[in-house]
């Protein structure tokens, strides 16, 4: 799983919805953290990262999702995630970032309670 890639795949209002699949390790991080600050500094309140095609996460990808989860946080907005297996929803329980961020099963849940929160 050396590829990573994350795509914006809808942005309506202020909810995007991004879709990310591989490794989330410190260069996805970095990705994800560039690309949350973009859209935040541009307006956006909600973020949605559908998680679906991600099966590893290691501890600087946590950190890096910890700063975006502040950044969020700081501009009044919601970081919310979306399809996490089992053992990504244990690591977020453990490093606490499912205190803070919301947790979805899938996306159609998540954006029924992001946009209705408009």
């Amino acid at each position: 799983m050396d590829t990573f890639e994350l795509t914006l795949v809808a942005q309506e209002g202020q909810t995007a919805v991004l879709e990310v699949a591989g490794y989330i390790n410190n260069e996805g991080g970095e990705v994800i953290a560039r690309e949350a600050r973009k859209l935040l500094d541009s307006g956006c309140r909600n973020l949605l990262f559908d998680l679906r095609a991600t099966r590893i996460i290691n501890s600087i990808g946590i950190s890096l999702l910890l700063e975006v989860l502040e950044r969020t946080l700081e501009v009044k907005g919601t970081l919310a995630f979306c399809s996490l297996t089992p053992s990504i929803a244990k690591t977020f329980q453990i490093m606490g970032l499912a205190q803070y961020a919301r947790i979805f099963p899938d996306r159609p849940a998540a954006l029924d309670e992001l946009t209705a929160a408009r």
